[in-house]
């Protein structure tokens, strides 16, 4: 059993206290005080102790392309530059890919990914070997997998291992036939699970929708029965009203990816709107070869800055609001219930944040630094599932250069 003890905590309620906290195998077992000794103790020496950050949306193994593929808008990006290079992939590839972007992830602060890629066989492996936390979903399209093969995953990656799991999922409107979505439809129906998509990225996506059917993409997944059961919407930049109540109506998560829609002039998202409706809402990074770091911190800075420049108002979002979007919001819309706050029997995917950096003082209010000044300088240790994978700048039983020496084999060879 390990104790924390010496710090602050970031409480259920998401309101910060002094209190120890009691780690047992992979479980919060006690606050405050425990009956049964603890075998180690952990000083925060003042630190914070708060429920790691989840990355809500990404494509893990897209490594390959970080700065390779820059400064292009949407379509010529994908069409013309990714998608040839990824029908170079393979699976080892997915695996040696995935293990570097793991270790990005540690140094975030993020204990999870809910990842959109292919080869998902090679995206479990590779979790499991790292002990890192992976939500996969599909990217089924016209050109790549199909609605029996979602339902032969979802089957068995949500029975593999307490570090995977899997939810139904396509690609986009755009790259999906009407056939195939009614098709997971009718999965969402069977299962009565939730379904996740790139949705309202781009203004032309928007429009090419309507033009095709006569409707947003939203409203297009609402009157098919996509989202019967819940699902979420990455990126869900163009949103018109209408849209935004089959949102609210249908428990969808806005999931938001600041980062990558302004490197690739997407647009903004209408955060405070979404806010004010009561709009669940949740953060991810996108894949690393459209934003592209896999930092949290400046993904919440961006959702934060970007949003008062867009509502001309400097006080049109709380960056709280945003914090539980990355932390308790993220893991929420990825079906992680059991490991979204610090409480007892909750799961112990946890982070500390070093308050003794420069950016982290003077101490005024901790929550707001850090999403307004914070940066992964002040990820002290990010623990998964009990174990302490990243401290002090160091990953634990990992050989780095390895990882970095496969990748760059890989880029080597399909570039």
């Amino acid at each position: 059993m390990i104790r924390f003890t010496n710090g602050y905590i970031l409480n259920k309620d998401f309101e910060i206290e002094k209190s120890d906290v009691f780690v047992e195998g992979n479980k919060i077992v006690a606050i405050n005080k425990c009956e049964k000794q603890a075998d180690e103790t952990y000083d925060l020496n003042g630190n914070l102790l708060m429920p790691s950050f989840k990355n809500a949306h990404t494509h893990s193994a897209m490594t390959f392309a970080r700065s390779f593929a820059d400064d292009l808008p949407l379509q010529d990006w994908l069409y013309n530059m990714i998608f040839p290079m990824e029908a170079k992939l393979t699976s080892q590839d997915i695996y040696d890919l995935s293990r570097l972007a793991f270790l990005e992830y540690l140094t975030s602060g993020v204990s999870a990914c809910f990842d959109m890629y292919y080869f998902p066989e090679a995206m479990a492996k590779a979790s499991i070997d790292a002990g890192f936390r992976t939500v996969m979903c599909c990217a089924v399209n016209n050109f790549r997998e199909s609605v029996s093969i979602l339902e032969d995953y979802y089957n068995k990656y949500n029975s593999y291992d307490e570090l995977v799991s899997y939810k139904l999922g396509f690609h986009a409107e755009y790259t999906t036939s009407k056939e195939i979505m009614c098709g997971i439809a009718d999965l969402a129906e069977k299962y009565k699970a939730p379904v996740f998509v790139h949705a309202s990225e781009t203004k032309p996506e928007v429009d090419g929708c309507k033009e095709r059917y006569g409707m947003s993409p939203a409203k297009l997944f609402d009157e098919i029965g996509l989202w019967n059961y819940g699902g979420g919407a990455f990126h869900s930049v163009w949103v018109d009203d209408e849209d935004l109540e089959i949102y609210k109506n249908k428990g969808i998560w806005a999931v938001i990816n600041a980062g990558s829609n302004c490197k690739l002039a997407s647009g903004i998202a209408p955060v405070s709107k979404m806010l004010g409706k009561g709009i669940n809402l949740a953060v991810g990074t996108d894949g690393p070869s459209s934003n592209n770091a896999l930092d949290m911190f400046r993904e919440m800075f961006l959702i934060e800055a970007m949003q008062k420049i867009n509502d001309k108002d400097a006080a049109s979002t709380n960056p709280i609001d945003i914090l539980k979007a990355a932390t308790i919001g993220s893991a929420k819309c990825m079906g992680l219930d059991n490991c979204d706050v610090i409480d007892e029997g909750k799961t112990a995917d946890l982070i500390v944040i070093d308050l003794h950096r420069p950016n982290m003082q003077p101490i005024n209010n901790i929550l707001k630094n850090i999403v307004y000044s914070g940066s992964k300088e002040n990820v002290k240790m990010t623990m998964i599932n009990g174990k302490i994978l990243y401290e002090n700048g160091e990953f634990k039983n990992t050989d780095i250069e390895k990882i970095y020496y496969n990748a760059q084999k890989v880029i080597d060879r399909i570039k």
